[in-house]
Order: C-alpha cells, then sequence, then structure tokens
C-alpha cells in the first residue's frame, strides 16, 4: 500500500513591500508619479522615507484619509519623541508649539479659543485692511514697472502684513516684526543659533503684545488669546505658542500657495479671462485652485495607530506610523472626475487641501480670502496682466516642504 506523501510545511510568509520614497523636487505644479503610481496600484502601501527608522503606512485615496483623520485611534500626539521615517532630519513643525501635535481633549480645549478669532465677523474686519495692504503693494509694483517679479511685490509680502493686522500688530511696530517674520520663515536654512536667537525674539514680542491686550483687549487673535488666558482657559505659554504657529504657518504657507495659484491662472489663459469676465466666480475658482495646486512635497504630520485598525483592506497594527497625502486625494478620480483638468465648474469642491477632522486647518477661511483679495485685486488693477518669461522658465523653490514660485515674473 502506497504511502502518503509528507505533508509540505507552509511556506513562511513574503515580507511585506517597502517602498523606498526619494521625495525629488518636481517641475513646476507637475503632480508627484510616486503618489499618481501608488494611488493607482495600491492605495494604503508601506513606504521608506529619507530620514528616520523603520517603515511607515502611506494612506492616498480620499475617503481612506477622511477615515484615519477622524478616527481617535490615530493620534499625533504619540509621534512625539519617536524617531520615525520622515522627509527630514527635524520634524516638519515644532512639536511644542500650536496645535499639530496634540490629541483630544486637550486639542479641543485649544482649539476652541483660537477658533473664535476666525470667524465670518474676523474676516469682515480683516478684509478691507487686507484689500488695503494688496492695493499698496500693487501701487509700489506699478511704480517700479513691468516687468515686476509678482513673488516680491505681493505673494511675498502680503500674507505676513494680513498676519500682523490678524495678531493686531500696531503700524508703528510693523517693521520689528517684518524682520523677525521673516527671518523666522527662513530660518531652516540658517544655523540652529540664528533660528534659536529669532525663535527668542518672536516670542518675546508676541508676549509683549498679549500683555498688553490683557490691558487693552481688541477683537484680534492677541486679543482673543490674552482673554482666554485671564480667563484660565489657556496659559500664557500656550498662548504664545498658538499666536506663533499661526504667525509662521500663516506666512508661509500662503505664500506660496498663492503664488501657484496665481501662476496656475497665468498658464491657463482661458480660465484668466473668464474671471476677468466674471468676477463673481471668484469664490468656486479659489476652492478649485486649491484642489488644483500640488500645496506642498510628499507629506505632513504623521499619525500613530493606537490600536490595530483595518484601513483600505490593509490591517495597520498598534504603534505603526501612518502618513495621509492629501495632495494625491485631491485627485482622487473617484471623487473628482477628469481631476488633471482645471474646472471652475466642477461640482464636488470637497477638497483636502485644508486636511479633515479634528486637525482640519483652522485658518482656511482666512487663506481663502486671502487668495481672493490677491487674485481679485490683481485682476482688476492690471487686466493685462501675463508671464513675462515662458511658463518653463519661472523658478520654482526646490527642496522646500512646501510648492511654490520663488520668482513670478509679469507684465502687463
Amino acid at each position: 500500500m502506497p504511502l502518503d506523501p509528507a505533508p509540505v510545511p507552509p511556506s513562511a510568509p513574503s515580507p511585506p513591500q517597502v517602498r523606498v520614497w526619494s521625495v525629488d523636487d518636481l517641475p513646476a505644479l507637475d503632480p508627484d508619479p510616486f503618489l499618481d503610481e501608488v494611488l493607482r496600484e495600491e492605495p494604503v502601501t508601506r513606504i521608506k522615507l529619507p530620514y528616520g527608522e523603520g517603515h511607515a503606512w502611506l494612506v492616498t485615496r480620499y475617503e481612506d484619509i477622511r477615515f484615519v483623520t477622524s478616527d481617535p485611534r490615530f493620534s499625533r500626539e504619540q509621534v512625539v519623541g519617536r524617531d520615525v521615517t520622515s522627509m527630514r532630519p527635524e520634524p516638519v513643525a515644532s512639536q511644542t508649539a500650536g496645535l499639530q501635535y496634540i490629541d483630544p481633549p486637550r486639542h479641543n480645549r485649544l482649539r476652541r479659543v483660537v477658533a473664535r478669532a476666525f470667524t465670518g465677523k474676523s474676516m469682515q474686519r480683516l478684509r478691507p485692511l487686507a484689500e488695503l495692504r494688496a492695493t499698496e503693494l500693487l501701487d509700489a509694483m506699478e511704480d517700479a514697472g513691468a516687468p515686476a517679479d509678482l513673488m516680491e511685490h505681493l505673494h511675498g509680502p502680503f500674507p505676513i502684513a494680513v498676519i500682523r493686522d490678524f495678531l493686531g500688530v500696531d503700524e508703528k511696530d510693523w517693521h520689528r516684526w517684518a524682520e523677525t517674520g521673516e527671518a523666522l520663515l527662513s530660518a531652516g536654512a540658517e544655523s540652529k543659533e540664528r533660528a534659536a536667537q529669532v525663535a527668542r525674539a518672536n516670542r518675546a514680542r508676541i508676549a509683549e503684545l498679549i500683555r498688553r491686550r490683557r490691558a487693552e483687549p481688541r477683537e484680534d487673535l492677541a486679543g482673543v488669546l490674552a482673554q482666554a488666558v485671564e480667563a484660565d482657559e489657556i496659559t500664557e505659554d500656550e498662548a504664545i505658542s498658538l499666536a506663533t504657529a499661526v504667525q509662521v504657518s500663516g506666512g508661509h504657507a500662503v505664500r506660496n500657495n498663492s503664488g501657484s495659484m496665481m501662476y496656475a491662472l497665468l498658464t491657463h489663459p482661458g480660465h484668466l479671462d473668464r474671471l476677468r469676465r466674471e468676477p463673481e466666480l471668484l469664490p468656486r475658482a479659489v476652492d478649485e485652485l486649491f484642489r488644483y495646486v500640488p500645496h506642498r512635497n510628499g507629506v505632513g504630520i504623521p499619525r500613530i495607530a493606537v490600536e490595530d485598525v483595518t484601513v483600505g483592506g490593509e490591517l495597520i497594527r498598534a504603534g505603526e506610523v501612518v502618513y495621509n497625502a492629501y495632495v494625491v486625494a485631491n485627485r482622487d478620480p473617484e471623487v473628482f472626475p477628469d481631476p488633471d483638468a482645471l474646472d471652475f465648474d466642477r461640482e464636488n469642491r470637497a477638497h483636502l487641501a485644508f486636511g479633515h477632522g479634528p486637525h482640519h486647518c483652522l485658518a482656511a477661511v482666512m487663506a481663502r480670502m486671502e487668495a481672493e483679495v490677491m487674485i481679485g485685486t490683481v485682476l482688476t488693477r492690471f487686466p493685462g496682466i501675463r508671464l513675462a518669461v515662458p511658463p518653463q522658465e519661472v523658478e520654482f523653490q526646490r527642496q522646500g516642504l512646501i510648492r511654490g514660485p520663488r520668482t513670478l515674473p509679469v507684465t502687463w
């Protein structure tokens, strides 16, 4: 009688594929081909970034990202102090300042305070000031004559001016704040010692402003924070950290995003002409530009799974690192038909340019207002504006977290 064949031992599971992502500089507003490939082939995948230890999960689909960013089983707080795989040797944002690296309930407490400054009423107060700043800056550009660099004359100084107005800085103090604010935005390229000096000087000025608002209340961010300190809702240190985070992120992000939006319009002359003819379309156009423009390189702040969770069919274990790729989710064809087209008539405008869930950007209402003011003022003032060089000659930033033009030469 023949013997039964010996059982074959089960083969060991193959090791998980980990994609190495170098996050290279990309031309102008080109989408990242790595992200496009992952979205098509493996929407939840493991990645290794240039720095840090281990690997992380990368989530790319729109609905999966909405799930991860709103589920409390994914924590930002637990990232603090961990050496996770990342794009930079240092964290992309301060782990001790603002709202970026904290979870509820502390996050809810601080966010409620800051949200009082980002209201429709406060934007109505701020908008005339923003329009005045844009007009003054474009006056100077017109005086300088064509061709001119729109980044130098408008997109660089305008967001810093609006942040100063939003904080409540008196115009007589602007020169001191301008020097410190601009140094803060470039501190990453400076020595650690210089960056620390700039941060200390900025902290002292914010502390002084908040103390002054406790004695002289106003309806600006410093006034809101001062009232919260007075009511023991937040500490003075928390107030200073929150103001600093708004100051730095508001200036840097708006500069680059608005510059990219203007580049997109200048390289889509049909869209630019339509906005001239239909100025009432501007709010819709700005929302579509936020979706269309790749506002960053790579990914931002990760999260840590605090228990096992299945995302997009993949089991993410407790303790594993998760990144969300908002940029490619904004071009998910399951949500945005013909996603690579700039379409001012697009029905679905629920993009993820400002994130989602508890960490959705509080400053979204201000960023939209600033973009509308800049684009609207430029088109009214210079209806014949156009690039002064071929599109491929416009120089974009290199090795930056936020994408945007370094210069934007225009004529009119």
